[in-house]
Formats: structure tokens, C-alpha cells, sequence
């Protein structure tokens, strides 16, 4: 086997409908992936906040969705009971949102280029003051998360109603990460999530994370950097955005330092 990643056994921890691609490149570049979501996810077991909103779906003006998860478990309800209201602006933090949309045959999505966050987000032109004040807006998300998106929205005027429509829960266990730090057979791991990172570091026992405090850590986004860092982690790499930048990364990362 050759290429960049040889060798080297990389964790994926992307939730787990949305780790095969990643894990397929890096098994493409001689690296072995290893799967192990830090965010399980399920369907919500209060659907109702998500039959209410489909109900009145044509009294929005936009309808938010905060990751492929929201869309997953959002868009076949609504299309198994109604079209798709055609003044309803689709909106989405990341451009893997987007392309799922768009598999739901939702064209026109609005979505950040570059940065693929709430800041971003809020940033984009159809989401200023006047463009939003008095308009109702739904966003689409798992249980919990932050609130900057909402409380930004209102501040300019809008009305702003939430649907959890998914759950995320901790892994209950990370024996099998523990067990190969001890055989040293761990060399890094990719990390996409602040909150999945946290479910990390109170899963682990202390002598892993001692192990995690020293192994190359791989995220794409800089609050997830700076997180990393105020939890100990001594080799956090920030990467360009989505599993493209992930993998560019892990090819161009000096594994002998």
C-alpha cells in the first residue's frame, strides 16, 4: 500500500451517516480509518414541534438548516405531507446541506462559500435587518446547540421558532480508543465538532487522555482549535474547511515530528 497516509490509523469522528467519505479518502492515501462518532444520532422523541411546523411551513420566510442531519430528518416529513411552499428561501450552514437539498429536489439554497458557521451564516446579505425584520423564520437542528443563530435573527427583527427534529447523544464507551493508545496503534484523529469533542474527553479514562494530549488532532474549524487547546491538546491542527480540507491536512502533515 502506498500514499501519504501509509500506515498511519486515522479516527474518524464525524456522526456516522457523514463519515464514509472522509474515511474513504483517507483509506485512498495508505491510511487505515477508523470509525467512532462522538455524536450519535436519532430521530427526536418530540416529533410534534416538527408536525407543527410543517402545518404552517408557508408562513415562513426562510427555513434554516444547521447541518445535513437537520435536512435529514427534516425535509422527508415535510415533502411526505406537502410540497415544498415556493416563496420558502432554503437556507444552510454548509454546502453538504446544500447538495442534500438539492437531492430533495430544494434548488437555491443560500449558504456561506467559505466558512461553514453560524457567523458566516449571519453574514450572508437575505439575512440582514432588512431583509428579515418582521419576517418569520424556522430553523431546523438537533436537540440543543447554540443560540447565536436565533438570537442574532430576532435582534434584527425577526421572529424566530426552533424545531429540534434530531437528538445527539455521547458514545457510551471509548474502550476500543483507549485500547489501541495503549498498543500505540492510534496516530491522530479528525475532529468536527466542539460538542464531540467534549464527549471525548469525558469518555476517556486518564492514561488515554494523556495519549490524546500528545496525538495530532485534526479540526476544521477555529473554535474547535481553540477548544482543543484549553482542554491540554498539545498537536491540534487546523485545517481548511470540510473533508476537503480535512484531508489535505493529513497529506501534507509531517508525521515524523
Amino acid at each position: 500500500m502506498t500514499g501519504a497516509l501509509c500506515g498511519k490509523r486515522i479516527v474518524v469522528t464525524r456522526p456516522r451517516a457523514q463519515a464514509p467519505r472522509l474515511a474513504a479518502w483517507i483509506a485512498k492515501e495508505g491510511g487505515e480509518p477508523l470509525l467512532f462518532p462522538l455524536l450519535d444520532i436519532a430521530p427526536t422523541d418530540e416529533p410534534e414541534p416538527l408536525r407543527v411546523a410543517i402545518a404552517q411551513l408557508d408562513a415562513y420566510a426562510l427555513a434554516v438548516f444547521i447541518s445535513p442531519n437537520a435536512v435529514e430528518y427534516s425535509v422527508p416529513a415535510i415533502l411526505s405531507s406537502r410540497g415544498w411552499p415556493a416563496d420558502l428561501q432554503a437556507v444552510a450552514i454548509g454546502q453538504g446541506s446544500v447538495a442534500l437539498l438539492a437531492a430533495y429536489g430544494i434548488e437555491n439554497t443560500l449558504a456561506p462559500l467559505e466558512r461553514f458557521d453560524s457567523e458566516a451564516l449571519l453574514e450572508l446579505p437575505a439575512l440582514q435587518r432588512p431583509c428579515v425584520a418582521g419576517k418569520r423564520v424556522v430553523i431546523f437542528r438537533g436537540n440543543g446547540g447554540r443560540e447565536l443563530l436565533a438570537d442574532s435573527l430576532r435582534e434584527r427583527g425577526a421572529e424566530v421558532d426552533y424545531v429540534s427534529c434530531y437528538q445527539r447523544s455521547a458514545p457510551d464507551s471509548a474502550a476500543v480508543l483507549e485500547a489501541l493508545w495503549r498498543s500505540e496503534q492510534l496516530d491522530a484523529l479528525t475532529v468536527s465538532s466542539s460538542e464531540g469533542l467534549r464527549n471525548l474527553v469525558d469518555l476517556l479514562d486518564a492514561p488515554a487522555r494523556a495519549s490524546l494530549r500528545t496525538t495530532p488532532v485534526f479540526v476544521p474549524h477555529p473554535r474547535i482549535a481553540e477548544l482543543a487547546r484549553k482542554l491540554g491538546l498539545q498537536r491540534v491542527i487546523l485545517t481548511e474547511p470540510a473533508d476537503a480540507g480535512i484531508i489535505a491536512a493529513l497529506n501534507v502533515y509531517n508525521w515524523r515530528s
